[in-house]
C-alpha cells in the first residue's frame, strides 16, 4: 500500500486546521510540523512526523506514565516499521543528515536527505537500505536519481518516502520504475489538495479474480472491422486485455509479445476485437473498442489477475474477417467474443497458455472474467439486461 504525509509547515495558518482535518478524515499516514505541540494533539489514527537537522529533538508521544514519566519511545531499535507509513507509536522524528558520517552517528531510525549530486545521491541509496524510514528531496527534476534510489532499496525493510510538488508529480512519482516509493511527502495549498492525493492513493489498480471458461464453438461471420489497441507500455508475455461482447463477460487476449512467423513480434499491442465490443478499463469501467483513442486508458492483465493501467497510444481499426467464440463459465454464464478470423490472434488460457483463435474447439479452457453488473454509458449499473 502506498501513503502519503502532508507537509503543513508552509500552509497558511487560516488553512491550517481544515487542512490537518482534511488528512485525519481521509486517513493519510501522516503530518509533518515543526511545531511538537501541534503533533502532540493529533489524533493516534494519523503520525506526527518532524524533520530536523537537531538528531536530539524529540517529540511527546503517548501521555506521561504514572509518576509523571515520559512515555516509552516509540522509535526504540529493533521492529519492523509497518506498511502503511506509520511509526510504531504516534510520532516521527525523521534527521535531516548531508554526510556519511552524520548517518553513521544517526540513533534515529528516519533520515531526510536532499538529493543534489552524486555524493548525496549516494547517501540517499545507503540511508534507504540502512534506515526504517527515508525522505528523500530532489533538486532536479529528471526522476533518473529516483530511479537509482528505488533500485538501490530494493528488498530493503525500510520505507522510501519522496517529497514531491504537486499532486501531477506525486502521479508520475508513484509510477516510477513501475513501482515508486513507498509514500509521498506533499505540502498542499488547501484541504481540496488532501482530498485529491487520497484519491490517486486510492487509484491502484485491484487484482481481479479471473475464472476457467470452456469454448462451446466457433463461428466463422465474414467481414467486419476489428481494432488493434497499441498501449505506450511493454505487455509481458502473460498479460494481455479483457474484452467481450456481453457486459457481463470477458476473454484475456493475449498480446502479440511472443513470435510469430512473417511479422515481427509487437510487444505494445493486443489484436482486441471487433469495434463493438466492451474492453475493461480501471475502476470497473468499461469502453467500447470503438471508444478507444490516445490518451485513454485500459487495464492489463495477467494471467494471475495482477493488473495495471496503461495508456493507449492509438487505436487502429481495420476491415478484416472475424469469427465469434463462445465460451461458458463453471456458473454457466455465456461470454462471447468477436475477433479477426486469422491465426495470429490469440487468447490466453489457464498457466497463461497461449491459444490461436483458429484454433480453439469445443471443450478447451480460457481466461476470463466475469461482471456481476450490467453496463450503462460504461458504468455498472444493477439493472436488467439481456445481451445476445
Amino acid at each position: 500500500m502506498k501513503f502519503a504525509w502532508i507537509d503543513v509547515r508552509t500552509v497558511p495558518e487560516e488553512h491550517r486546521e481544515s487542512v490537518i482535518d482534511a488528512a485525519v478524515h481521509a486517513r493519510l499516514a501522516g503530518i509533518v510540523s515543526d511545531d511538537p505541540a501541534l503533533l502532540a494533539a493529533l489524533p493516534p489514527t494519523v503520525t506526527g512526523v518532524l524533520i530536523t537537522d537537531r538528531p536530539t529533538d524529540a517529540l511527546p508521544t503517548d501521555p506521561p506514565a504514572a509518576g509523571g514519566r515520559p512515555a516509552a519511545n516509540p522509535l526504540a531499535e529493533g521492529a519492523r516499521p509497518p506498511t502503511d507509513g506509520s511509526a510504531r507509536g504516534p510520532h516521527l522524528v525523521v534527521v535531516a543528515v548531508d554526510e556519511q558520517d552524520e548517518l553513521d552517528r544517526l540513533t534515529a531510525t528516519a533520515a531526510f536527505v536532499r538529493v543534489g549530486d552524486d555524493r548525496t545521491l549516494r547517501l540517499a541509496c545507503a540511508a534507504a537500505v540502512r534506515l526504517e524510514h527515508t525522505v528523500v528531496a530532489f533538486t532536479d527534476p529528471t526522476k533518473i536519481p529516483l530511479e537509482i534510489v528505488i533500485a538501490a532499496a530494493d528488498g530493503a525493510a525500510g520505507r522510501l518516502v519522496t517529497v514531491v510538488a504537486d499532486l501531477a508529480e506525486a502521479a508520475v512519482v508513484l509510477d516510477v520504475l513501475e513501482h515508486g516509493p513507498d509514500g509521498v511527502l506533499l505540502a498542499p495549498r488547501a484541504a481540496a489538495d488532501v482530498f485529491a492525493l487520497a484519491r490517486l492513493l486510492a487509484d491502484r489498480t485491484p487484482p481481479l479474480a479471473l475464472t476457467t471458461l470452456v469454448v462451446e464453438g466457433v463461428t466463422h461471420n465474414g467481414l467486419g472491422d476489428r481494432v488493434c489497441v497499441d498501449t505506450c507500455s511493454h505487455f509481458r508475455e502473460d498479460e494481455g486485455i479483457l474484452v467481450g461482447s456481453y457486459s457481463s463477460g470477458f476473454i484475456l487476449c493475449c498480446s502479440e509479445t511472443h513470435p510469430l512467423p512473417y511479422m515481427p513480434t509487437r510487444p505494445f499491442r493486443v489484436n482486441a476485437g471487433a469495434l463493438h465490443s466492451y474492453v475493461l478499463g480501471p475502476d470497473n469501467r468499461t469502453n467500447y473498442l470503438s471508444e478507444l483513442r490516445s490518451g485513454s486508458t485500459v487495464l492489463a492483465v495477467d494471467s494471475d489477475g495482477r493488473t495495471r493501467k496503461l495508456t493507449v497510444g492509438r487505436a487502429k481499426l481495420e476491415s478484416r474477417p472475424v469469427l465469434t467464440v463462445t465460451a461458458r463459465s463453471p456458473e454457466g454464464v455465456a461470454v462471447s467474443l468477436t475477433a479477426q478470423d486469422d491465426w495470429h490472434v490469440r487468447v490466453l488460457g489457464p498457466g497463461g497458455k497461449v491459444r490461436n483463435v483458429t484454433e480453439l474447439r469445443p471443450g478447451d479452457e480460457l481466461l476470463g472474467y466475469l461482471a456481476t453488473e450490467q453496463r450503462h454509458v460504461g458504468l455498472p449499473i444493477g439493472e436488467f439486461c439481456k445481451e445476445s
